[in-house]
């Protein structure tokens, strides 16, 4: 359990950040004069700013909650939540006179409807888009690079024109009088040639001007398309979009300072569902804020829908730009313009909808941007917002399963999604938003330029810190998301479900493990959903509904059984919460490896040292899959086994050897058990990662094969290739014992692994040059493992040792114990799927 500052040069296998651009005068920022006194969430010196309304202090971490009532009711950190769609009526035959109503108020602009008085700079007015796309043309930097690209492009003519002559004079230097039918370029050419180009290069960037910026030109419009977004959004989530109140008026009095100082506000939400751009959009207009600037991938740039989207605020970007100058350029222009002016900017930190639940790696190409315009002191300041979406029912989950399964992906279709009749009609339960504190994005640069000072001092050049700094602001982003993340009901039936040994549970036992879930969340400083006293088994009875399709009820039994049908799509619901359990979950897998052995309570437990090693192995290879409590490993181990000890699940005896306690085993190991069916879908996941390796090994006529220095070639795959065949690997595995969830096969949690065995030197990857190649991989030849006089690959080298290590956490399963026989046969398989031709089919 590592740092959660992931930028930290404390992990030995952090791989150093490669400067690509010449090194850059030092960073420096200047504090600002009466800054307004706000600072970063979790962090807040309640005498340091005006609050809108007295906050309860948050619950202690160790604190273990005594409460055996049988309501959910809302503690003091979700108290004051509102329901801001509660009386608004979405279905006409429900209640007809509600829904005339209700359009007829939007159609007059009746109270917030009118959207007139909103916090913040003025947007939604005739040529509002025009004047932005007039200032990029126009600005310096545009015209600069186009004027550099031109005499680029003009020199290289200009060479070639006069080696086309001098080739054409030196073939023909014996001919008398001959006349050249080529020649170097004039300089009037040269004039009429450079003013075309311009011409030429500026009218690229019209166009593309012209697709980037959004057209935020009509409020009637906004009205329209508001009414429309409240409509589909009361259909769909029939139980509400609600917000805590003292959140959001803490956000409305930043918005107002923001205003007065023309600042923006960032705004990063995560991003689970397409949904996630109405609701935001939705909740600025509802509450009276400036819409924000929305920063959204080009592939919703469809007809109808992406003119809509424009208008609303969104600005379509290109998913890969950084090989065009120009456009980058362009991009870089009009964020800085809209930080210039003030006006409010949204993008999602994670870059693209997770299809996991749980949150991804920080993209950070906006925030860099935002970032240098306040290196440069372009940009005085503005404001960092993170939001977490929660909902008790993505609508998009049965696609995402069959991406990560490797299935080709369908045209993504907002519109699609939004116009779909049979999603219309479904009820999918309710929304839950939070906005963490807002902070001054230059105190927090400030704060870690001053911190890293001496971090740094041996850094060559300023790009390494600028790249440490935008990393830093990633990460904190994500833990700030995690930190006000609310647990939807569906997340805590559907997490119950997975985490018990049987295959089913019956409602009462689901209703008790929901209750201490519940309990176990608030005790470490989480919120669950406010249902305002509502009784347990109704909330717990509600969210079965809105998993209808996900959960299945047996009757005709002693008692009625829920269990799992669908149990990959739940998982997207159970790690949603994963974030609050991860160091349980370390610590408890690595007891594991000694729990499994069984026997006499002495040999189920492990050495504090023993103890210590494992979990620094686990965390580290899973670094990239969570974000990690601040804090070094130790530390953290220490606070973990302490939580664990109160809670009762281990003890530690007077050796310091750790085990689970006896009150733990006399309810049959079910807390313990719940921390280990967190974290072993991951494990057996990166195990999977590790074994699909040997896919890579040559043939014995490959091995033999050796280049130009007389070294054994590296047996290159293409990456796509090797996603496919391993994803086979894996589903053969499954069905046949060796693997313990499907859900281990895919595609997004392979990727990190793969990449994590890149960081450790085992997998090479090698990135494409050019449009026409694509990404490869190859085993690193120091873990090629050897083959026996028989021609079979060996269990013996570096290669196994790891497959094996990451092995000891698995949770135990068909044959799992005999290591040779799961070695011969996983190894059999492996060279199958090698030898197999490519592309292996998809299902």
């Amino acid at each position: 359990m590592a740092s959660g500052d992931s930028s930290s040069k404390s992990d030995p296998e952090q791989q150093p950040v490669t400067a690509t651009s010449p090194a850059a005068p030092a960073l420096e920022l200047k504090p600002l004069k009466n800054v307004m006194p706000i600072v970063p969430a979790q962090q807040v010196d309640s005498a340091s700013c005006p609050t809108s309304r007295p906050t309860a202090p948050p619950p202690t971490s160790t604190a273990l909650v005594e409460s055996q009532a049988m309501r959910l009711d809302p503690d003091n950190d979700e108290s004051g939540v509102e329901n801001i769609t509660k009386k608004h009526a979405g279905r006409i035959r429900e209640d007809p006179v509600g829904f005339v109503v209700q359009t007829a108020a939007f159609y007059q602009g009746t109270g917030w409807r009118s959207y007139s008085n909103y916090v913040g700079t003025r947007i939604l007015y005739e040529g509002f888009s025009a004047t932005f796309k007039e200032r990029i043309l126009a600005s310096q930097k545009v015209n600069e690079l186009i004027q550099k690209m031109a005499e680029n492009q003009l020199d290289v003519l200009i060479q070639q024109k006069q080696n086309a002559y001098d080739t054409e004079m030196s073939a023909n230097a014996g001919k008398k009088n001959y006349k050249a039918k080529s020649r170097p370029m004039r300089p009037e050419d040269i004039v009429a040639r450079r003013k075309t180009l311009v011409a030429e290069l500026t009218a690229v960037a019209k166009n593309n001007i012209d697709k980037l910026v959004c057209d935020m030109n009509s409020m009637k419009f906004i009205r329209f398309f508001a009414f429309v977004i409240n409509n589909i959004l009361v259909r769909m989530y029939h139980q509400g979009i609600h917000i805590k109140e003292s959140e959001f008026l803490e956000l409305r009095r930043v918005a107002e300072y923001c205003a007065e100082k023309k600042y923006s506000m960032v705004v990063l939400p995560c991003h689970k569902s397409h949904i996630d751009y109405l609701v935001i959009s939705y909740i600025f207009f509802r509450m009276g804020l400036a819409l924000p600037h929305i920063a959204a991938g080009d592939n919703l740039d469809m007809p109808v829908v992406g003119k809509a989207l424009k208008g609303g605020g969104a600005f379509f970007i290109r998913r890969s730009w950084a090989d065009d100058q120009l456009y980058t350029s362009i991009v870089q222009e009009y964020v800085q313009e809209l930080l210039e002016g003030g006006y409010n900017i949204e993008c999602f930190i994670e870059g693209t909808r997770s299809r996991t639940g749980k949150l991804l790696p920080p993209k950070l190409g906006v925030l860099k941007i935002v970032m240098d315009a306040m290196l440069t002191n372009r940009v005085q300041d503005c404001y960092v917002v993170p939001i977490s979406i929660g909902y008790d029912k993505v609508i998009e989950t049965e696609t995402y399963i069959n991406e990560l399964l490797g299935i080709p992906k369908e045209k993504e279709s907002l519109w699609g999604v939004i116009t779909n009749s049979r999603l219309l009609q479904l009820k999918m339960g309710r929304i839950d938003v939070r906005f963490a504190k807002p902070y001054s994005l230059r105190n927090f640069m400030n704060n870690e330029i001053e911190r890293r000072e001496i971090i740094n001092e041996l850094e060559s050049t300023d790009n390494v810190a600028k790249a440490q700094l935008l990393k830093a602001l990633g990460y904190k982003v994500l833990a700030d998301i995690n930190s006000v993340s609310v647990v939807m009901p569906t997340a805590l039936v559907g997490t119950v479900i997975l985490t018990l040994r049987g295959r089913g549970v019956g409602r009462n036992e689901l209703i008790r493990r929901v209750e201490w879930l519940k309990r176990e969340i608030l005790s470490k400083g989480g919120r669950v959903a406010n249902f305002s006293g509502m009784e347990t088994g109704e909330v717990v009875d509600r969210a079965l509904g809105v998993l209808k399709d996900l959960v299945a009820l047996q009757k005709n039994l002693l008692e009625p059984v829920f269990y799992a049908v669908k149990r990959f799509e739940l998982s997207f619901y159970r790690n949603q919460l994963i974030h609050l359990f991860v160091h349980e979950a370390i610590v408890a897998v690595t007891m594991y490896t000694r729990i499994k052995i069984g026997g006499a309570k002495s040999t189920q437990q492990i050495s504090h040292v023993d103890l210590l090693n494992e979990v620094t192995f686990l965390s580290r290879l899973l670094k990239t899959e969570f974000i990690y409590n601040p804090g070094n490993i130790e530390s953290n181990v220490e606070f973990t086994l302490d939580y664990m000890k109160k809670s009762n699940v281990i003890e530690i005896n007077s050796e310091g050897y750790v085990g689970l306690s006896d009150v733990e085993r006399s309810i049959g190991r079910e807390n313990y058990d719940f921390y280990c069916f967190l974290l072993w879908p991951f494990v057996e996941t990166y195990w999977l990662a590790a074994v699909s390796l040997y896919t890579l090994i040559p043939t014995a006529k490959e091995l033999i094969q050796l280049d130009s220095d007389g070294q054994p070639q590296l047996h290159w795959v293409e990456e796509r290739v090797f996603m496919e065949k391993t994803q086979m690997f894996g589903k053969t595995l499954y069905y046949q014992g060796d693997l313990s969830y499907f859900e281990s096969v895919n595609m997004e949690t392979l990727k990190n692994g793969f990449n994590r065995l890149s960081d450790y030197g085992i997998l090479m990857i090698k990135k494409p040059t050019n449009s026409k190649e694509r990404t490869k991989v190859a085993l690193h030849p120091d873990f090629m493992p050897s083959r026996g006089p028989d021609g079979r690959v060996s269990t013996d080298g570096a290669l196994w040792d790891m497959v094996e290590h990451i092995g000891t956490f698995r949770r135990e399963g068909k044959n799992r114990r005999d290591n040779a026989a799961v070695s011969s046969r996983v190894l059999r398989f492996a060279e199958i799927v090698a030898n197999a031709p490519a592309p292996v089919k998809r299902e």
